[in-house]
């Protein structure tokens, strides 16, 4: 067996997926980075919206109250899109022979492209139903979403999945069910980049040069930098194992989902131009604002 030397390896933290075991309902970590990482979209979206110093002449085309009612759909979208995304992106043959198993998602099972484009679906079905203007939306959305790209890896991180590929790194760590081998935290990895740095960019670009004034630019800055994230950390990371790698061992299916990601995510920012709203309707919080 092939064996490979190493500096030093961290001990992996082996923390029980179920953090709450009621008998007949069983919590799990991973259920509840989707519960945190929407949570702490929501406030950061209503921030957002509510900070009139981020909009040009202090005016949001989107309320707080209106990021309140996208909540539903937010979610909707992300739970069907990454379902389907692992279906059709992942483990096709796996659920046609199996349907009934694509109902099963506390077995695990969700994919963040397949994410992305429920949520660009939902955003566009809410924009229609509200009136409100599609591109500032998905640019308040792109701007929250690191916090769920975080917990989500961290509970990957947790659940002993999506390891890294064998290597000689003194932070290296042995997972329970990939083998001896010392291999890359890559969960680690992408919580970093794609959750605290890509927010740390995209904070700067909302906040100091004050680019949720140009719509569509953070949604376009937001896909660029998780499409560079992402294949980077592929680098890293072992691929599906139903995959393999893809076109001669070049490409991981992660790699090749991510690069149209960063083809719209140029032209978003590329071609975002400055822009002004008026005042909507009803404004404040307490008038129930705009509902339809």
């Amino acid at each position: 067996m092939l064996t490979l030397p190493y500096l030093g390896v961290l001990t992996y933290p082996q923390i029980d997926p179920i953090f709450l075991d009621l008998g007949l309902i069983q919590l799990r970590w991973y259920g509840l980075s989707y519960v945190a990482g929407i949570l702490c979209g929501w406030l950061y979206g209503r921030h957002l919206a509510g900070n009139t110093r981020l909009w040009p002449n202090g005016i949001s085309p989107v309320t707080k109250l209106q990021i309140d009612d996208f909540i539903l759909y937010i979610t909707i979208g992300i739970v069907v899109g990454g379902r389907l995304g692992s279906v059709f992106f992942y483990e096709f043959e796996r659920y046609v022979a199996d349907p009934l198993a694509v109902f099963r998602v506390w077995e695990g099972g969700m994919a963040f492209h397949g994410g992305l484009i429920g949520v660009v679906v939902a955003i566009a079905v809410f924009c229609r139903v509200y009136k409100v203007p599609l591109f500032s939306l998905i640019d308040i959305v792109a701007a929250s979403v690191p916090f769920g790209l975080f917990f989500g890896r961290i509970a990957n991180f947790i659940n002993g999945e999506l390891w890294g590929a064998p290597t000689t790194v003194p932070w290296a760590m042995v997972f329970p069910d990939a083998g001896p081998m010392p291999r890359h935290p890559s969960q680690l990895y992408e919580a970093l980049l794609e959750g605290i740095l890509l927010f740390i960019v995209l904070r700067i670009a909302t906040h100091h040069f004050k680019m949720l004034g140009r719509p569509r630019f953070i949604g376009g800055l937001f896909l660029f930098g998780y499409g560079c994230s992402r294949i980077f950390v592929e680098f890293f990371r072992m691929p599906d194992v139903q995959l393999g790698y893809l076109y001669g061992g070049w490409f991981t299916m992660g790699m090749l989902l991510s690069v149209p990601m960063l083809i719209i995510g140029i032209w978003a920012m590329a071609t975002a131009k400055l822009r002004a709203y008026e005042p909507q309707p009803v404004e404040d919080d307490q008038a129930g604002a705009a509902r339809p």
